[in-house]
């Protein structure tokens, strides 16, 4: 898939390999354009960051020192985190109070349709009466 315009691709979890990664941030570069990526990872994410950043480097992309003295990941590390990948917490992007809000609306409409529920069963007398043709 093709998306023209894109210009920036952010990373919230770190590609499992450089292929990945590549394939990735390579909708920012199409057609001979130029974009950005901004890749997050965490303490646990290290162990994948070298590979990355030889191939950034590669690509005469600045890399940081610290990443590159980073040790190689062995073909046994690599093929574990391919098969299963970190898990992480959930990202929520929604505010808080959004969150709430939605999470009343939701509520009062609940409340609202088992009131509704309750009063078209009061008129009948019971919940469903089955039709008796003779």
């Amino acid at each position: 898939i093709d998306f023209k315009g894109v210009n920036m691709v952010i990373n919230y979890d770190l590609p499992t390999s450089a292929v990945e990664y590549i394939h990735r941030i390579g909708r920012t570069g199409r057609a001979g354009h130029t974009g950005k990526a901004v890749t997050f990872f965490t303490e646990d994410d290290k162990p994948l960051l070298r590979s990355i950043a030889s191939v950034i480097q590669r690509a005469g992309c600045p890399v940081p020192d610290y990443i590159k003295h980073f040790p190689k990941l062995q073909s046994k590390q690599k093929k574990k985190f391919i098969k299963k990948p970190l898990t992480r917490e959930s990202i929520c992007t929604t505010p808080e109070c959004f969150l709430k809000k939605a999470k009343r609306k939701m509520k009062t409409t609940k409340q609202n349709f088992k009131e509704k529920k309750k009063g078209k069963e009061g008129k009948n007398g019971s919940k469903l009466q089955p039709d008796s043709k003779s």
